[in-house]
Order: C-alpha cells, then sequence, then structure tokens
C-alpha cells in the first residue's frame, strides 16, 4: 500500500479527476475533492468521505478564495493535480480574458502560485493533466494569449494545453532544486461531456457513436494516480510529459526554455503578479 498522502485533485467533480479521486480514496490517500458544481462536488466527496471544496477558475476571485481555504486546513500538500480544463465557446471571463485560456492555464497557475510555499514545504509533486490537443492545435503568441487576432475552439484549447506543458517545464526549472515535482500528462481520448460547450470538432467525437471507441474515465483516472503515487526520478521524471505512463512526443514549442519563462513572467503580469526575474 503506498504511503497515505493529502492529494488536492481540481476538476474532480466528474470525468477522469472524480475517478482518480475514487482510485485514490480506496489506495488509503487523503483526498481533497474541488469542482466547480456544488452539487456534483459535493456528490463525489460523499461517496468516499473526502473533503470537498468549490471553485470555477473562469472566476479568479474564486481561486484566491480556494487558495486562501486550502491553505488554512490543510498543513501539508503532497501532490496538487492541476485536472480542472476543457474547451469552449468564444467568451470573456469577468476577468477579462479568454475562457478557454484562463480555465486550462492562467486559473492552475494562480493557484499553483498562491499555494507554492506550501508545495515547497511540502516536497510536493504538481500535476497538470494536458492533452495531445497541445501537440496538434498549440502554438503560443506570447503577445496573443488570448488568440484575439485569429481564435479558434482548437487553437485555444490547444494553446492552454502547451501552456501546461511548458509550465510544468518552468516549474521544474525553478524549483526541482528545493524538492518540488512536475509532471504533465495526456489522460486519453476519455467518453466523458468534454467538448459540450463549442462548436469544434472535437465535439463531434465525444457526442456521437465515436465515443464508444474511447478510453474509459477509469482509465484515464488511473493514469493520474500513477503520477500522484509515483515517485519521481524513479516513476517519472519531473518537468516530463506522458502518454499512457510513458514518455509522450510533445508540440517543439515545449523544448523552448525562453518560452516556457516567458510564458510564466506574462502570466504573472496578466495576475497582477510580482514579475521574477529568475
Amino acid at each position: 500500500m503506498p504511503q497515505q498522502q493529502t492529494i488536492v485533485i481540481t476538476g474532480a467533480s466528474d470525468g477522469i479527476g472524480a475517478a482518480a479521486a475514487r482510485q485514490l480514496s480506496e489506495h488509503g490517500h487523503r483526498v481533497v475533492v474541488v469542482g466547480r458544481s456544488p452539487e456534483k462536488t459535493a456528490a463525489v466527496a460523499s461517496a468516499i468521505d473526502a473533503p470537498s471544496h468549490v471553485a470555477d477558475l473562469a472566476d479568479l476571485t474564486q481561486v484566491r478564495a480556494l487558495a486562501a481555504e486550502l491553505l488554512t486546513a490543510y498543513p501539508r500538500i503532497d501532490v496538487l493535480a492541476n485536472n480542472a480544463g476543457g474547451i469552449f465557446q468564444q467568451e470573456t471571463t469577468v476577468d477579462g480574458f479568454d475562457k478557454t485560456f484562463q480555465v486550462n492555464h492562467l486559473g492552475p497557475f494562480l493557484l499553483t502560485h498562491l499555494l507554492l510555499d506550501r508545495l515547497v514545504e511540502s516536497g510536493a509533486k504538481v500535476i497538470q493533466t494536458s492533452s495531445v490537443g497541445h501537440r496538434l492545435f498549440g502554438r503560443i503568441d506570447l503577445d496573443d494569449l488570448g488568440n484575439a487576432r485569429a481564435w479558434s475552439a482548437n487553437k485555444a484549447y490547444g494553446d492552454g494545453k502547451l501552456a501546461n506543458v511548458l509550465m510544468t517545464k518552468e516549474l521544474h526549472r525553478r524549483y526541482a532544486e528545493q524538492g518540488l515535482s512536475a509532471a504533465a500528462f495526456h489522460p486519453g481520448g476519455i467518453a466523458t461531456n468534454f467538448a459540450n460547450d463549442t462548436s469544434s470538432v472535437m465535439r463531434f467525437a465525444y457526442h456521437t457513436p465515436l465515443r464508444h471507441l474511447m478510453t474509459s474515465v477509469e482509465t484515464g483516472g488511473s493514469r493520474l494516480v500513477w503520477l500522484a503515487e509515483g515517485t519521481p526520478g524513479v516513476t517519472w521524471q519531473s518537468g516530463e510529459y506522458y502518454e499512457r505512463n510513458k514518455p509522450g512526443r510533445v508540440n517543439p514549442q515545449a523544448h523552448d526554455a525562453a518560452l516556457a519563462r516567458g510564458l510564466w513572467q506574462r502570466s504573472e503580469a496578466l495576475l497582477g503578479l510580482e514579475v521574477t526575474g529568475r
């Protein structure tokens, strides 16, 4: 039986997040369920006798409140799984950002930033649920992160998931020597309600008979579990991206260390945080 850990999972009210929460709870871990829907979040948490918190990453005020709640409630956080995300119609959030970019990157970035001291103290693992879409559709322009010049659902989603990989690499570069580890992964083409709120062509794969060819949420969840329970440097390598529990092929931009650093600093600036020059 793995050593018990305190594991915070966002997007845990449904899909692979809920599946991973169930599996990790069965393995004896202290799972903290975070979701957008109060009803669904409470239901998942109740089923596994776990604490829960509600926050919508499309509202950064809620992200800040969530971070404060987590810091108060959990003196140690062994794993932060930034699992919440999705692909959406073109929409500007209350914070003034493209919704797809905010939910997939800026929200998780802010949450991680606000928890960073606790994560470093805990020698934590930060897990980012990315997607093969980062390789298929992503092409980040630091001067147009919201894709205002030429927006499409696929491009916005691909950029958000590429940002997950770049953030993983930059977390490793900045904090590995202090004991923090980070990994990104593709859970697979999972049969969920993904892409329901968009006109992307991906919607037709997820909401037609093609979904029966997809991976189950339990399998997708198990890939998050593999990272959460694994040992960095042994089971997996910090700073890397995984598919099917093996190193995956990445978008060429993922190898650009200057881009990773630039995205980190640009994200800090957009969120009104102190911009670090390290």
